[in-house]
């Protein structure tokens, strides 16, 4: 596929996370599939030599399918595109599950011993208007709104899982430390007309 990481690139990018001592990491950079192809290979690395759950917790379905379609490595997107059907799969001696930030998503995540549970990979999309797929504002799920806005949906799983591990672009996260990779490379910006612009405005890479 056009466009997608190279291998050396997400080598260096797995390396970065296994080397970095941090337990709560939080993914800072516009690239979204990118870095979404690079936390999930760590993830797929760490399931073999460290057997047990792992959850893929995203903002929505409508995040979830884009993963699917546009995450940056073939391997990635194959396992997403196999994930989001029975959101349970097992690959070798582990299991993935996948879930969103409506806490309504959590009933098979939240029956797993939360001793197996090994990590977790985050993912909020770039858009400013969260939640696509539900009016938020018009929700009469009081619970649910909060679960969003206090980013409940990663505090809880920090509060019982070794290592999490967070995409979200322009957004601070008490207890995770930012990582960043070279291979992405910061957007350049030009001026048009007294208008500052990114020459590489792209948020959904």
């Amino acid at each position: 596929m056009s466009g997608d990481i190279t291998k050396q690139d997400l080598y260096e990018g797995v390396k970065t996370l296994i080397e970095t001592d941090a337990l709560h990491i939080h993914l800072t950079q516009q690239k979204l599939f990118t870095l979404f192809s690079v936390g999930f290979q760590y993830l797929l690395f760490e399931s073999t030599r460290n057997p047990g759950a792992y959850i893929i917790r995203v903002e929505d379905g409508y995040l979830a399918d884009k993963l699917a379609k546009k995450s940056k490595d073939p391997s990635t997107r194959k396992f997403m595109q196999s994930l989001l059907m029975p959101r349970k799969l097992k690959y070798e001696k582990s299991v993935f599950y996948l879930d969103y930030f409506h806490l309504g998503s959590w009933n098979m995540t939240s029956e797993i011993p939360k001793e197996k549970i090994k990590a977790a990979l985050i993912v909020k999309n770039t858009s400013t208007k969260p939640m696509m797929e539900i009016d938020v504002e018009n929700d009469a799920d009081s619970t649910f709104i909060d679960t969003i806005k206090n980013a409940d949906y990663l505090k809880m799983l920090m509060s019982f899982v070794p290592r999490t591990i967070t995409i979200a672009f322009e957004e601070n996260f008490e207890g995770t430390t930012p990582v960043n990779f070279a291979f992405i490379k910061k957007e350049k910006e030009k001026t048009v007309s007294g208008v500052t612009i990114n020459a590489d405005l792209e948020w959904d890479d």
